[in-house]
């Protein structure tokens, strides 16, 4: 597992982006970390009946890229999408009515928290399928291509989706036909809790778009700064036609593979490398860059935790008061022949 020991945020690139899409970088970035620590304090009351696989340490990644991206880009994602709904613009309110099978929920309450879907905002559904997803981005940026409407697909994965031959059919033809689709893979190093150099012989997935004559980066997932500027360069290429690229953003997740415990003390993993790497927060290292850097006020960070919390209990409340489906609800939204 090789990553930098720090998070460091160069002056020179600090200044380059304007003040705004700063803020706009870390209320993206603590939103998502609250609303899912929100999660974590509510699940044990058994509530939300779904399972739910946290992003909670790999915040950046979801705030850099979506913030390149355009109202009516396409996103597709993965199991652990709820950072990438949140910064492509998918309410608080319907993610949490989805998760407590609410009707007004995202997928009308039958979804639960792998299935986010908000055509309004380009978010055309996640996929449970590990590498399911992938595809389904190829064929928005082949449907983009056609109809020549400069929209770019983005697809988040992680280092297990990788492994499967769908990654390399579909980065192929997407390669081959120049497609605007950006693939983004966040390596947090883990398959459930299956090391990446105990699966894969060269641990260097950025390298592999190589073989389809397509460019790859590897940046740091937990600099947003870095991941915001891969990702800009990779939507303006396949914004003007320049076809495909691959982002992989090496970050990690704090949490189990799936719900709000640590693994760790299951053995999955060893306690020091969560402590190892939650030193290398994206949240608070990001406010700490601001704050030092002198670029934002402390008045105008200090006021953006209370605004969100205001905003997370008006989307619990709205959840709760909301209606069950009803029986027959069940026979509704299918495809039949």
């Amino acid at each position: 597992m090789s990553t930098k020991s720090d998070v460091n945020f160069s002056p020179e690139d600090l200044a380059a982006i304007p003040q705004k899409a700063l803020l706009e970088l870390y209320t993206t970035m603590l939103r998502i970390r609250l609303f899912e620590e929100k999660i974590v304090e509510l699940y044990p009351e058994q509530e939300m009946k779904c399972p739910v696989h946290l992003c909670i340490g790999q915040e950046a990644i979801a705030a850099g890229v979506c913030r390149n991206l355009k109202k009516d880009d396409y996103m597709v994602s993965n199991h652990r999408g709820h950072g990438h709904g949140i910064a492509k613009g998918i309410s608080m309110k319907v993610l949490f009515a989805e998760f407590y099978g609410r009707t007004t929920g995202c997928s009308k309450g039958k979804g639960g928290s792998m299935h986010i879907i908000d055509t309004s905002q380009g978010i055309l559904g996640t996929s449970a399928i590990v590498g399911g997803g992938i595809p389904m981005a190829v064929g928005t940026g082949l449907s983009s291509r056609i109809k020549k409407d400069k929209r770019v697909s983005v697809v988040f994965f992680g280092d297990g989706a990788f492994d499967e031959g769908v990654f390399y059919e579909s980065f192929n033809f997407a390669s081959l036909k120049k497609l605007p689709v950006v693939f983004v893979c966040e390596n947090n190093f883990y398959a459930t809790n299956s090391r990446q150099s105990s699966r894969q012989s060269s641990c260097e997935i950025a390298n592999s778009a190589r073989a389809f004559g397509a460019p790859g980066m590897c940046v740091d997932g937990n600099n947003v700064v870095e991941v915001y500027k891969a990702a800009d360069q990779a939507v303006k290429l396949a914004r003007s036609g320049g076809g495909p690229s691959l982002i992989e953003a090496t970050t990690y997740r704090w949490k189990g593979h799936v719900g709000p415990d640590v693994d760790y003390e299951k053995g999955a993993r060893t306690e020091e490398e969560l402590i190892y790497w939650m030193k290398r927060c994206p949240v608070k290292n990001f406010e700490k860059a601001l704050r030092e850097g002198g670029i934002v006020t402390g008045e105008t960070l200090d006021a953006i935790p209370q605004a969100i919390f205001t905003e997370l209990d008006e989307a619990l409340s709205f959840a709760i008061k909301s209606p069950y489906p009803k029986p027959e609800a069940l026979y509704e939204d299918l495809y039949n022949i």
